[in-house]
């Protein structure tokens, strides 16, 4: 419960080097209003703050991910617009401690994953979705414009004039067109979802973490960076990476015809 004595919004287990944060207001899609973008920052920043935590598995209880944002909660507030600020910037803000980890971040999606929804997948490194996700900008449809990164991720996921086809029709995307796309990773049926995201998530916790970290950083900041300077940091993060543990480890186990076996240092 949370401290008003609400229900708690969102669920953190860390568990084998594994943090699975969960969504849990079913009844309501999992819409986020203030108290989710606050249970969900914390989630975050103590996934964040884990020496355990080596992957982030993202999910939501109930038949669908997120509707997005708690339109009903924004009216009901005196002043609707200090209201979404004060929202979108604890979503923002976990959103960032998310993406900035090393550990890959895992989402897995059934049902509508719309507005906030779809920005979370977008952030994420890598999107489960069963064959029951659908997908919708839906942030214009109420004459909103996005939060959660999306005018970011999205275009870079899907290229500018797919992006602009969704924020000018508000369109559904059904999971095997999400995957096309290039908005999920892959596309399972509904009753192994669960498990495969999980499966994932927790093989992807026993691989190289500070590699996964640098690549995930040099890929977003390749989009601002002139390719003579891409390769001048490239060459900087390998003379970086050499020299860790997990790195001389693999490379002694490659060299020895053994599977290599990291720690994420």
């Amino acid at each position: 419960m949370s401290g008003d004595g609400r229900a708690a919004r969102v669920d953190l287990k860390i568990e084998d080097g594994l943090a699975i944060i969960s969504l849990v207001r079913p009844k309501a899609g999992n819409a986020l209003d203030d108290q989710s973008g606050r249970e969900l920052n914390q989630a975050a920043l103590e996934s964040a703050m884990s020496s355990q935590v080596r992957a982030v598995l993202l999910r939501a209880d109930g038949p669908n991910f997120c509707f997005g944002g708690d339109l009903g909660h924004v009216a009901n507030q005196k002043d609707p617009a200090r209201a979404l600020r004060e929202m979108t910037q604890d979503f923002h803000n976990a959103i960032l401690t998310l993406t900035r980890m090393n550990a890959p971040l895992v989402c897995a999606i059934r049902g509508a994953a719309t507005g906030a929804g779809l920005s979370l997948a977008a952030a994420s490194d890598y999107v489960v979705a069963s064959e029951t996700a659908l997908f919708a900008y839906a942030y214009t449809g109420v004459g909103f414009s996005a939060d959660g990164g999306l005018t970011w991720t999205l275009p870079r996921l899907i290229g500018l004039r797919n992006f602009q086809t969704m924020y000018l029709t508000n369109r559904r995307v059904a999971a095997q067109e999400a995957l096309d796309l290039g908005i999920v990773s892959e596309v399972v049926i509904d009753t192994e979802m669960d498990a495969r995201a999980h499966a994932l998530a927790l093989e992807l916790s026993q691989g190289p973490t500070l590699a996964f970290g640098v690549v995930k950083r040099l890929a977003a900041d390749s989009f601002n960076s002139a390719f003579p300077a891409q390769l001048q940091v490239e060459s900087e993060r390998l003379a970086e990476l050499v020299q860790t543990a997990d790195a001389k480890g693999a490379i002694d186990a490659l060299l020895n015809r053994r599977s290599p076996v990291f720690r994420g240092v």
